[in-house]
């Protein structure tokens, strides 16, 4: 057990471990390797935190432990969880987009106890010997349904390959796999399975009909009766995502767009804006079906239907997230072929005789030019706002500092009063750009 695990809990506002949380600590500290399968949006990224915590020794020099992710945002976000712990150990978050080398030295200089990072980039820093792979001790593999797929095979094999010295291995994913590689090199395996266990209840599906083959229209109308609540709108192609998101806008309804094929700022902006409220609704292919840990999101719309049953499993688990509830809509054409895994039976969504008008969220985002590199920090920044925008502390939403830049989300109604205020301002001395965020 964790001799911490009080303070941890209460840094992360948690007050007590669900039941399969604590089902993990126990199987985990019997000894052997693990895999466990529950819901998206269950916890099991604390589920196998704490035993990773656990494991890790004060004073071991090198890389204690190597956490396997199919994608950037999820190492990031289990980054941020981790940090968010407080424990002694340092993490750092390994991924594609960026320089080998800069994640290099900051390997040098950090001197991590813990790796997250992807295949690909994992592979890298391994055949180059930019750390000691024999001090690794655990391995973790989040979503590995994901990173066994076919794509993947051959850079997993790879990377567990070039890790000699794993005792303990963790595997989770929110749907089973068919069979895990032997690769993978699991020994005394136990396999806890929490898939079925109570998000049902918390999830509410509806069937909303199209009365045409586009379904533009409709999902604008589903938008509007959905107001200012957080809403996941997927698609199956970046096409689609970018259509809908201009239709959308169009329509004066606040959406972003997300999927691979936008720069890495874009994507990041994006998730920003609705994250903090500025935009109630995301537009995205199946890159958001995963990794993406936002505990407010209310609704989820199928505007394609997803391929296999899994991604309707991964996409409806973006909302309903621990003890939450939260709705599922599928928009359906008539003449629609509908796939075996919807062969339940669907609430009709009912239309009111009349429409709302698009919400206006209650936030924009501010651009501000000036990030960690400038030694500018959330503080700052709260207190710029405050002292020199007159915003009190309900004006101010979440506020995220990055290297270079950072964005605060601000009241709507005290948008024009803050831009007037701050002109020629500066931020610990020094001029920044601060505009509203594209």
């Amino acid at each position: 057990m964790i001799k911490n695990m009080d303070e941890i809990l209460e840094r992360m506002g948690i007050k007590v471990l669900n039941e399969m949380q604590r089902a993990s600590l126990q199987a985990f500290g019997e000894g052997g390797d693990l895999v466990l399968l529950s819901p998206t949006g269950s916890g099991k990224t604390l589920a196998y935190l704490l035993p990773l915590v656990s494991f890790l020794k004060s004073g071991v020099k090198g890389v204690q432990a190597v956490v396997l992710v199919p994608s950037r945002e999820l190492a990031l976000q289990i980054e941020q969880v981790f940090r968010q712990m407080g424990t002694p150990f340092k993490v750092m978050s390994c991924y594609g987009g960026r320089p080998a080398m800069d994640e290099h030295r900051t390997m040098n200089s950090l001197l991590p106890s813990v790796i997250i990072g992807t295949p690909g980039r994992m592979n890298d820093h391994l055949q180059k010997a930019n750390f000691d792979a024999s001090t690794v001790r655990m391995l973790v593999i989040d979503e590995f349904d994901k990173c066994l797929e076919f794509g993947f095979q051959e850079e997993m094999a790879s990377v567990l390959g070039q890790l000699p010295c794993v005792e303990r291995r963790l595997l989770l994913s929110a749907t089973d796999a068919e069979e895990i590689p032997r690769f993978a090199g699991m020994n005394r395996m136990h396999k806890l399975d929490f898939l079925h266990a109570g998000i049902g209840s918390r999830l509410h599906i509806y069937k909303v009909e199209s009365p045409v083959k586009d379904k533009l229209e409709t999902l604008y109308k589903l938008l509007c009766c959905l107001g200012d609540e957080s809403t996941l709108v997927f698609c199956n192609h970046r096409e689609s995502a970018e259509r809908i998101g201009t239709y959308l806008r169009g329509m004066k309804v606040y959406a972003e767009v997300y999927h691979g094929g936008m720069e890495q700022e874009e994507r990041e902006r994006a998730l920003y804006k609705f994250r903090n409220g500025s935009c109630p609704v995301l537009v995205s292919t199946d890159l958001a079906a995963r990794g993406l840990d936002i505990p407010e999101i209310r609704n989820v719309v199928h505007y394609h239907l997803p391929v296999s049953a899994d991604g309707f499993v991964h996409r409806n688990g973006r909302t309903a997230r621990w003890e939450a509830e939260g709705n599922a809509y599928v928009i359906l054409y008539s003449e629609e072929q509908l796939p075996g895994y919807l062969d339940g039976e669907m609430e009709m969504f009912e239309f009111p005789q009349r429409l709302p008008e698009p919400a206006l969220p209650r936030f924009v985002t501010l651009y501000i030019g000036k990030g960690k590199k400038d030694k500018v920090n959330k503080v700052d920044i709260v207190g710029f706002l405050s002292k020199k925008a007159n915003l009190g502390r309900d004006d101010i939403g979440k506020v995220d500092v990055k290297e270079r830049h950072a964005y605060a989300a601000i009241a709507r109604n005290k948008c024009k009063q803050t831009l007037n205020l701050i002109q020629n301002e500066k931020i610990k001395g020094v001029k920044a750009l601060i505009e509203l965020a594209k």
